[in-house]
């Protein structure tokens, strides 16, 4: 029998690009470039490249500068002449249709902006027929407005009788137009019949949620690849997919866990990211309605990230979108294994920075004031989870007895 030998695809190539401005520092666009190298890494792709420029505000023909464009395009021939063709070049902001179809027209490569990276992500790890039709929908929202856009040099071809522009103008119904306004039903058809879908799903997701009986919901929240889903792997001993990539999960994941005699529900939700598309909150808003419908909210932050202050943030920013800024909440600071720090010279007198302060001095800084509000832990390697349990069995309690005063007798002090 003839044997088949399968060789493996190469990954494609891309370069980033992004804009040192008055609002966004060269440290600043440095973080979110490694936040969409990281970004591309999870969709298969490899980055060979990055370019920056300092302007005052992007473009709105083509984003970077003329000079810089030749630049990349210089660059991409340069590939070519290799024999290294380059896959493709992605901005970390959210093009414009005509930056998208300005850009496209000179660089001549495949050109993504980090919300059809996201969107891309998203599509690779839906799973479930509710996720796979939330990306979906997200999709068409955001192709709908580029796609009017795209269509409007053809319109200005048509012609025929009259000089007018107006709509009324009928010589000017064009093959442009025509197809625009194919394209655009068609879309916003897939549209309506994916928000019905949507929310067929969401009726039965809400009756299951009503036939879980008494007992309070906690969301784990937070950043994407913080360890929310290690976290909830090690509370309710559950198997929920984990790896160190992002948004390794979508789907939200209910499980119930019981510390001690006192029962209650715990759900692992989709992370959030800096620049999140708002079509994609949209399209999630079922998924995050165990968010929304959750008694109690464990912030999980990964303390070993340079910038997770920012992060903590990009959270809080989200639920308070989502309605959910008043909920009861605790922060939970994950990877304290994976934290590292190099001691301050005695004889430098610049002010400490992130990278110098040892944990025990970030403790001591504003997270001293949340108190019991605040834990330090490391999911995988299960550190300090006995002072995480009293800490949520105490809360959960609490709101157990503020919400059915009547059930006290399910359970007892946690020793």
């Amino acid at each position: 029998m003839k044997e088949f030998v399968i060789s493996e695809a190469k990954a494609e190539t891309a370069v980033l690009v992004g804009l040192i401005t008055n609002q966004q520092d060269e440290a600043k666009t440095k973080e979110y470039l490694d936040e969409l190298e990281f970004l591309a890494e999870t969709a298969g792709a490899v980055v060979v490249k990055r370019f920056t420029q300092r302007v005052g505000g992007p473009s709105a023909v083509t984003y970077v500068g003329s000079g810089k464009l030749q630049e990349i395009k210089q660059y991409i021939k340069d590939c070519e002449d290799a024999d290294e063709p380059l896959g493709m070049v992605i901005f970390d902001d959210e093009l414009t249709a005509k930056q998208l179809r300005n850009i496209e027209k000179e660089l001549q490569v495949k050109i993504l902006d980090r919300t059809s990276l996201i969107l891309d992500i998203f599509a690779m790890r839906a799973q479930t027929a509710e996720a796979k039709a939330q990306v979906e929908l997200a999709q068409h929202r955001y192709m709908l407005p580029r796609l009017q856009r795209l269509w409007t040099h053809l319109e200005r071809q048509g012609g025929g009788s009259g000089s007018g522009g107006g709509k009324g103008s009928v010589g000017l119904r064009g093959p442009g137009e025509t197809q625009l306004e194919m394209d655009r039903r068609i879309i916003l058809q897939r549209i309506t019949l994916l928000k019905q879908r949507l929310s067929e799903i969401d009726k039965q997701k809400t009756t299951q949620r009503k036939n879980r009986g008494r007992l309070i919901r906690v969301a784990l929240v937070g950043y994407t690849n913080v360890g929310k889903s290690t976290m909830m792997n090690l509370l309710a001993k559950s198997e929920v997919f984990a790896e160190n990539k992002l948004f390794a999960t979508l789907d939200t994941t209910v499980r119930k866990m019981t510390i001690d005699n006192l029962p209650f529900l715990l759900a692992d939700t989709v992370g959030f990211i800096r620049k999140l598309p708002s079509d994609l909150v949209e399209s999630f808003k079922s998924t995050l309605d165990e968010v929304r419908e959750a008694d109690l909210l464990v912030h999980v932050v990964d303390i070993s990230h340079p910038d997770f202050e920012e992060q903590i943030q990009v959270v809080e920013k989200t639920l308070a979108e989502l309605g959910c800024a008043e909920k009861p909440s605790m922060i939970v600071f994950n990877k304290i294994d994976a934290y590292t720090w190099t001691p301050q010279d005695e004889d430098d007198l610049t002010e400490p920075t992130r990278e110098n302060i040892s944990l025990d001095d970030l403790k001591r800084t504003w997270m001293a004031k949340l108190q019991e509000n605040c834990i330090f832990i490391s999911a995988r390697e299960k550190q300090n989870i006995e002072e995480l349990l009293t800490v949520l069995y105490k809360k959960v309690r609490e709101l157990h007895v503020q919400k059915y005063p009547y059930n006290d007798f399910l359970y007892q002090d946690y020793e």
